[in-house]
């Protein structure tokens, strides 16, 4: 039996879900952050829970040959990141594993790791997130921007960051000088005082830069001065909003923007058309691999120009937007008004006419168009990470699309909702994996089904 403080030598077997290293010993799992296949050390039991248990390495005995120096220096405590310490090549082939093992597990998909194409990496695997959220934190006179430790929500701070796109180091250096400056304060998650929570910047590829506070109040001191600082050292700098956040909780955003400057929005293109960020949207944080993960999903679909389309969970309508040049008519499901608004906006701007937005829940919208007699010749789903809802499985067993393409963030959810999709009569003709959080865990996933 296991127990807190003791020193095991392990050997590494495979990684987890968060790039983690998986050992064993006496027939007990055994986690330990920063191993690597293959890698024997030394190790001290941090934590013991009934079936695992998690461990830090103290001393390594035989290195891997994928294991590399992290390129950033606060790569040992920033929890941005999980897989600096390996080469790029050895996290793509880790989330290779990792989507064959829940297709398999999970989904029941009879499938060996020959049958998933290899995923499709980054030609460029730093500097590609066009989003960096920097929690704010220690005091007026010394204020700390950065990211949250692994596992905790203690401050690590930074000035630069390298997957981050974009003058990051400016827009730190800016801020932190205007709190300094006016003494504003940073908001305290233990005594619920202070103003500002977070700071987000959002930068498009053709340089623009929005940056977004996060604060308790609605109105800060002296954003004029804040203003000028950012305009005159930040490049591309064209947008500053504040959102309104007095709850006591992890979510980072308000549910109201107030615009303080600039533009409303931001742009990026995207296999040619045009798509606004606006501050409160999901927008795709690797746009470079977005462009193959929706060419991949244009592919899956072999439209036709007679073809309907139903775009399931369709955000501010980039998919849709991108399907609708090929097909007759593009119907999206979305339940957040302020997308809705954003993927209208964004049909009016490239100028297609052959689609719909509805906001409406998709596990309500779809089901009732299926009963009043729609019936789509394909159907994307883009769900978040739970996956899919029974009433949506419901629908298209109903409908029966002769085809399903599904665009997944979660692996295991998407897994779980293929399984029932094949017990319904679809078989799974087509998947591509897609590396979209470089050097981070997690895989976006495309999968195609058609009617058996």
């Amino acid at each position: 039996m296991l127990s807190k403080n003791q020193t095991l030598t392990l050997t590494c077997e495979s990684l987890g879900a968060d790039l983690e290293g998986i050992c064993h010993h006496e027939g007990q799992a055994i986690f330990v952050v920063g191993a690597l296949p293959g890698e024997t050390f030394t190790a001290k039991v941090v934590q013991v829970r009934a079936q695992y248990a998690f461990a830090l390495m103290t001393d390594l005995l035989t290195p891997s040959p994928d294991r590399r120096k992290p390129i950033c220096p606060v790569y040992a405590k920033c929890g941005g990141c999980s897989g600096q310490h390996m080469t790029y090549d050895a996290t793509l082939a880790a989330k290779h594993k990792q989507t064959v093992d829940c297709l398999t597990r999970i989904g029941g998909l009879s499938l060996a790791q020959a049958d998933v194409p290899p995923v499709l990496g980054a030609a460029a695997p730093l500097r590609y997130r066009n989003k960096a959220s920097l929690p704010v934190g220690g005091t007026a006179a010394a204020p700390l921007l950065g990211f949250y430790q692994r596992r905790s929500h203690s401050i690590v701070p930074i000035t630069d960051c390298p997957v981050s796109m974009g003058p990051l180091p400016q827009v730190i250096t800016a801020v932190k000088g205007w709190m300094q400056t006016f003494a504003v304060t940073p908001y305290d998650e233990s005594t619920h005082k202070g103003i500002l929570r977070h700071v987000i910047v959002r930068t498009a590829r053709s340089g623009q830069v929005m940056v977004l506070l996060v604060a308790t109040t609605a109105t800060l001191p002296h954003t004029d001065e804040l203003i000028q600082s950012l305009t005159g050292t930040v490049p591309g700098f064209c947008s500053l909003h504040v959102s309104e956040n007095r709850q006591h909780h992890n979510v980072i955003l308000g549910k109201t923007c107030t615009a303080l400057f600039g533009e409303d929005v931001i742009l990026e293109t995207m296999l040619g058309l045009t798509f606004e960020i606006s501050p409160l949207s999901f927008f795709q944080v690797n746009p470079a691999q977005t462009e193959h993960l929706y060419q991949t999903a244009l592919d899956f679909a072999k439209l036709s120009p007679m073809d309907v389309v139903v775009d399931a969970y369709a955000g501010a309508g980039t998919i849709a937007l991108c399907m609708a040049r090929q097909c007759k008519q593009v119907i999206g499901l979305e339940i957040v008004p302020q997308a809705v608004e954003s993927a209208r906006r964004n049909a009016e701007r490239n100028r297609i006419t052959n689609v719909q937005f509805i906001n409406e829940a998709v596990e309500k919208a779809l089901p009732a168009l299926i009963h009043d007699g729609l019936r789509p010749d394909v159907v994307v789903l883009d769900p978040p990470r739970k996956g899919v809802e029974p009433q949506v499985i419901h629908a298209l067993l109903a409908a029966l699309p002769k085809r399903i393409v599904y665009v997944s963030c979660h692996v295991p959810t998407q897994a779980r909702d293929v399984a029932m999709l094949v017990s319904g009569g679809y078989h799974v003709c087509a998947i591509q994996p897609v590396d979209m959080f470089c050097y981070a865990s997690g895989v976006e996933n495309v999968l195609c089904l058609e009617r058996a």
